[in-house]
C-alpha cells in the first residue's frame, strides 16, 4: 500500500511505506535499548565515580575535647567537610584516620565491642592503632591523620 502525495505540478511522489511488523520491531528495538542504557548508567557510575576536585584548605580543626573522646571508643567528626575518625584506645591513645574505606569510598565507624574501625559496606575492619587492614576487601590501609592535643582541645590536620 502506497500513499500517493499530490503536489502542486501534477507529479506524482510515493513515500515508502512501513508495516506493522516494522513498526512494532523498531519499538521493540528502541524500548530494549532504552532499558539497557537505564540499567547500565547506575551501576557505571557507581563502578566509576566522577572525580572529585581536590581542596586546597587542609588546615587544621578543632574536633572536640579530650573528654568527647574517652578511652576505649571512637567517633567519626568531620573536618574540612571530610569524615575522620578519631579513636581513643588503651595502648595507643588518641589516633585520628580518614574515615572514608580505602575499598569503594564508605564511611566507617567505631565497633565498640571489638575494639576496632569497621566499614559497614563490605565487613572491612582495620586496627584502631595503625588504620591497618585486619579483614575484609579494602585494598590498602586508613590514612593517618595528624592529631594534637592542646590542654583539653583536640585538633585534627589534614594532609
Amino acid at each position: 500500500m502506497a500513499v500517493n502525495i499530490q503536489s502542486d505540478g501534477g507529479s506524482n511522489s510515493q513515500v515508502p511505506e512501513v508495516s506493522r511488523r516494522q513498526l512494532v520491531n523498531y519499538l521493540l528495538g528502541f524500548s530494549l535499548v532504552a532499558t539497557a542504557v537505564g540499567v547500565l548508567t547506575p551501576v557505571i557510575g557507581y563502578l566509576w565515580p566522577p572525580g572529585r576536585p581536590s581542596g586546597g584548605g587542609g588546615g587544621r580543626a578543632q574536633v572536640g575535647t579530650t573528654d568527647d573522646f574517652p578511652v576505649g571508643q571512637g567517633k567519626v567528626v568531620p573536618v574540612n567537610d571530610k569524615p575522620v575518625i578519631v579513636v581513643n584506645t588503651p595502648q595507643g591513645g588518641l589516633k585520628a584516620f580518614s574515615a572514608i574505606c580505602t575499598h569503594l569510598g564508605c564511611i566507617t565507624e567505631w565497633d565498640q565491642t571489638r575494639q576496632f574501625i569497621l566499614c559497614p559496606c563490605h565487613d572491612g575492619r582495620f586496627n584502631a592503632i595503625t588504620g591497618a587492614v585486619v579483614s575484609g576487601p579494602p585494598p590498602a590501609p586508613l590514612p593517618q591523620l595528624a592529631l594534637q592535643v592542646e590542654g583539653d582541645a583536640v585538633y585534627v590536620s589534614e594532609g
